[in-house]
């Protein structure tokens, strides 16, 4: 039975059981789950023909492997799609029921086409579209990523699809489409979907995400997307790519995840994580928030992750300088640190985790050009970096977020409004934690620290045997 005690397996990212792993595809919600299909290839670690991978979740957190949902065929491998709840059995699949279909790029030498899938058992099984294809109008280019939704305002399904172009189809069946319009925009892995502006509905606009990477906010009528702010970073890490969001999400959010890698260099970390070589980022609430500079997306990691939460410490309203640690003790390789600082005099602060022997991982601050950074460089084998944010302090206090697994780190700054995604490798030994500050002083107004626990099921007693004699000290509870 695989225990997920891997040397650098994520233990509350989702990965899959073994092999590689890439786009996030399918999110959607239906009849009490959450759905994660995904890019995979189940028979090597680095990037082959493509499969559906899938699983499932009740509460964006704990997820169960299900068999993979789609293998190739005759008309080529699988690649990147979503999927959507067919409410009113437009596609005449279901018998006038609901059900779940798929909507994917079929890739061949060939060319690209957009083909269909259901399912009637809550995607327990997947038929493909006897009348497949149902899109080729421009097979012979950069045409793939379809994401589907249903527009209300104009009763019909969307489909935008990726490639040179950003084009944009409508349907009344899931079968048939018809090109609306095009944008001279190249993406892949294209999303689009509307959000209330500061949490009123009565103003919304609509975001068009670039593979996750940038994202731009305008209009849409049910034909064209009209942008009028952007394109602006969505994340300014490394490893944060492939975005998708839920389909039908019943709270209403908007969910969503990426995958946490990049194509620089995911098909070499095949040599560095075994059984598996792939990783999601955390699910994270979007909205749109007004600041002084525009609008902005803000991207916040869902409140169902607080379950995780295990031993905890505060610290306030201490000052750092340089030379003194005010948390020296801590220690953690599986942990959330939320930290708020006040500026004071000090050129850079931050936080480092991941220490021992001469690794580090950094997340400072810089007061001088207002930046939030990570550092990577020392942060062990495979991977180096620094990254940056631009991040003005509000009320002159600096707000950080991270999340420490096994292999990553994700960090939130000011509440979501900005984010830095990181792959990272370092000895399982190296977990110390250290507030830090050069040039000054900074006061540090509050720092809680909790060990989180691992999604993979097993009870706390089993968690905590496991974790303390896992590869010589890989998880280190935290100082009572």
């Amino acid at each position: 039975m695989l225990q997920y005690r891997e040397r650098y397996r994520p233990q509350y990212h989702f990965s899959a059981e073994h092999g590689w792993l890439n786009d996030p595809n399918g999110l959607v919600f239906f009849n009490g789950e959450y759905h994660l299909f995904y890019q995979h290839h189940p028979f090597g670690k680095t990037w082959g023909p493509m499969h559906w991978g899938h699983a499932v979740s009740k509460d964006l957190v704990h997820w169960q492997h299900l068999p993979v949902a789609l293998y190739p065929d005759h008309l080529g491998t699988i690649f990147s799609g979503s999927a959507v709840v067919d409410w009113s059995d437009t596609s005449g699949f279901f018998g006038g029921e609901p059900g779940l279909v798929a909507i994917f790029t079929h890739s061949e030498a060939r060319g690209q086409v957009q083909s269909l899938a259901y399912s009637t058992d809550r995607g327990r099984s997947w038929k493909k579209y006897d009348g497949n294809p149902v899109l080729t109008q421009f097979a012979q280019e950069d045409f793939r990523d379809p994401k589907v939704f249903w527009h209300e305002p104009t009763k019909q399904w969307i489909m935008v699809v990726a490639g040179g172009k950003v084009r944009i189809y409508s349907s009344p069946n899931l079968r048939e489409w018809v090109l609306r319009s095009e944008n001279e925009i190249w993406t892949e892995c294209p999303d689009l979907f509307e959000l209330a502006v500061d949490g009123d509905p009565r103003t919304t606009k609509w975001v068009l995400s670039l593979g996750g990477r940038k994202y731009y906010i305008g209009t849409f009528d049910g034909e064209r997307f009209i942008p009028e702010i952007g394109p602006l970073p969505m994340n300014y890490g490394p490893d944060a790519y492939a975005a998708q969001t839920f389909n039908d999400e019943p709270r209403g959010r908007r969910i969503m995840i990426s995958w946490m890698n990049n194509w620089e260099y995911a098909n070499s970390l095949s040599s560095v994580t075994d059984p598996w070589n792939g990783t999601m980022t955390l699910p994270c609430e979007l909205s749109l928030k007004t600041f002084p500079e525009g609008t902005r997306l803000v991207q916040r990691p869902v409140p169902e992750l607080q379950q995780l939460r295990r031993a905890h410490r505060r610290f306030a309203g201490q000052t750092v300088r340089s030379g003194a640690n005010p948390v020296a003790g801590l220690r953690g390789v599986q942990l959330e640190i939320i930290a708020e600082f006040e500026t004071g005099t000090a050129t850079e602060f931050g936080i480092k985790v991941r220490m021992g022997g001469e690794e580090e991982t950094v997340v400072g601050y810089r007061t001088a050009d207002h930046v939030l950074f990570l550092d990577r460089n020392r942060s062990g084998q495979a991977l180096s970096g620094v990254y940056e944010a631009p991040m003005v302090a509000e009320n002159s206090r600096v707000k950080m977020h991270l999340f420490i697994d096994w292999s990553s780190l994700e960090v939130f700054g000011n509440d979501g409004k900005v984010a830095i995604t990181s792959l990272m490798f370092p000895d399982p030994a190296s977990d110390g934690v250290e507030v830090y500050a050069t040039g000054g002083e900074v006061n540090l107004v509050s720092l809680d620290v909790y060990e989180l626990g691992s999604i993979w099921g097993e009870d706390e007693t089993t968690r905590r045997k496991q974790q303390c004699s896992s590869h010589g000290g890989m998880s280190r509870l935290l100082p009572k």
